[in-house]
């Protein structure tokens, strides 16, 4: 098992869950749902506790919503990272609230295979 940085052994499925976060190349996104099928194991709900629990040891703004809305709490440090990364986004329009761009999922979204970032889903 790996170590968290506070030091505490992470669970399997909460370290196979950032290996895939790890996998996402830069400017592509998986869904929390896609996360899960990729590992044939748990669902979204159970991706997304691994993520606000141990995230922040991994490229956390690539495991998104499948919706494309940017993290609640943490839109402006993620929308930092996918300009610098340049993912795909979709401009608000001025009545949205906020203003908030959200992902172009069509364009971002990572199959787990193709232009990855190492490794192959077997």
């Amino acid at each position: 098992m790996s170590e968290h940085p506070t030091g505490d052994a992470l669970p399997e499925y909460a370290e196979r869950v950032l290996d895939v976060a790890d996998l996402i190349p830069p400017g592509r996104v998986m869904t929390y749902g896609d996360v899960a099928e990729w590992l044939d194991e748990g669902g979204p709900r159970q991706v997304g506790r691994v993520m606000a629990l141990y995230g922040s040891a991994v490229p956390w703004w690539r495991v998104v919503r499948s919706d494309g809305r940017l993290l609640p709490g943490h839109e402006l440090r993620a929308l930092d990272h996918y300009r610098a990364e340049n993912t795909p986004l979709r401009e608000a329009p001025a009545s949205a609230e906020g203003h908030l761009p959200r992902l172009d999922m069509r364009r971002a979204r990572w199959d787990g295979v193709t232009g990855g970032g190492g490794g192959a889903h077997t």
